[in-house]
């Protein structure tokens, strides 16, 4: 007898997560939705929250975008269309990325530190990052990948079957399957899982406000201080990043920042010590700060990597701008990468790659000073 559509075993389940992040997905064709038909499409359709009717169409107000569409048009990051007059999300249930990561990897070094995090991405990115590492599944729409059927229920189900501590929804851009991300973090949250938001943080405050109900912690990508270089990287607008980081503070989820430095982009000093200044004097000197290396790809694989010494001025820079947690990311067995206690200088968790093979930590303090370390810790 045929199995029904999206019913699937569990050896199964980890054969195509395998194939997911090998960047193939070899699944039977009854939950693969790209290029079936279209009564199957319709499973991953939903009605969009935060939409508008104006005299020129119909507005998505989730992002800054704020695209306003007419019957058939896709929005900029190709996961809303109108149907009907009505506007709905293409992305639900259909992700075209799964895997169990370390947290670390996301990176939150603060939060459940050596947990595994269930992670989930659709298609689709509401910016147009010229470095994105993941511009084959960020720049293109859910009809164009191969996806896997993945309601709700099934991401909690099967995280916890996998004894993952939180799901993570991440690699691409979450914002832009906000309704996917809110209904299995609600569940998720009755089930006693964390959620984790790893974006771009390119969010308008009131759906925001409201995801923040059902998101324990985030990891928000600054991409730069300079409002140019922001529009000419990414395509979007520095001041909607700086008023989601506010609001993300104020609502109470934890948060950790990545700083992508780009050679000739965003590797400049004095940029990078007006962002940590406004950090410091906005409230996040307690907040973990990423310097992540940037290596060749997408429309800039013609840049070098960033040298190592200009990831350590960036370090130089926040520390004395007050920053108090401050990391390196993408350089292997660098000083910078574990958790250090800001009072007597202390390692608080030492790690080989993501895993953890020295925790010095009593509790939330510091197990020699005893000094308050900022985290979620348990």
């Amino acid at each position: 007898m045929g199995r029904k559509a999206g019913n699937i075993s569990k050896r199964e389940f980890v054969r195509q997560c395998a194939a997911l992040s090998a960047g193939m997905l070899c699944v039977p064709r009854h939950i693969i939705s790209a290029g079936i038909n279209d009564e199957t499409q319709n499973d991953f359709r939903r009605e969009a929250m935060f939409q508008e009717k104006t005299p020129r169409g119909v507005m998505c107000r989730i992002c800054p975008n704020e695209c306003i569409l007419k019957e058939g048009e896709l929005s900029q990051c190709r996961n809303r269309k109108v149907i009907r007059s009505v506007l709905y999300t293409l992305a639900y249930g259909n992700p075209c990325s799964v895997n169990v990561d370390p947290i670390e990897k996301k990176p939150l070094y603060h939060f459940l530190p050596g947990t595994r995090a269930f992670s989930i991405a659709t298609a689709g990115c509401n910016l147009a990052c010229l470095n994105c590492q993941n511009w084959t599944i960020s720049q293109t729409g859910p009809d164009k990948t191969r996806n896997v059927r993945l309601m709700p229920d099934k991401v909690v189900s099967e995280s916890l079957a996998r004894s993952c501590s939180s799901i993570a929804y991440t690699y691409s851009e979450p914002i832009t399957f906000y309704e996917y991300v809110f209904d299995t973090a609600f569940l998720a949250k009755q089930a006693g899982i964390k959620n984790l938001l790893i974006s771009n943080g390119y969010i308008n405050p009131e759906p925001l406000r409201k995801l923040c109900t059902v998101i324990d912690a985030a990891n928000i990508d600054l991409k730069s201080f300079s409002d140019s270089t922001y529009l000419r990287l990414s395509g979007g607008k520095l001041q909607a990043v700086l008023d989601t980081l506010l609001i993300l503070k104020d609502q109470g989820v934890w948060l950790e920042i990545t700083n992508l430095i780009v050679p000739g982009w965003t590797d400049n000093p004095d940029e990078i010590r007006k962002m940590c200044t406004w950090l410091s004097r906005n409230g996040f000197s307690r907040t973990p700060i990423h310097f992540s290396r940037f290596h060749p790809t997408y429309k800039l694989e013609q840049l070098p990597p960033t040298p190592v010494e200009v990831l350590n001025t960036a370090v130089k820079i926040a520390r004395d701008e007050g920053l108090q947690y401050i990391y390196i990311g993408n350089v292997p067995g660098h000083g910078q990468s574990d958790p250090v206690c800001p009072g007597c200088g202390t390692g608080l968790i030492i790690r080989q790659g993501f895993r953890i093979v020295s925790d010095k930590l009593a509790g939330n303090k510091c197990s020699k000073c005893g000094r308050v370390i900022d985290g979620i810790w348990s």
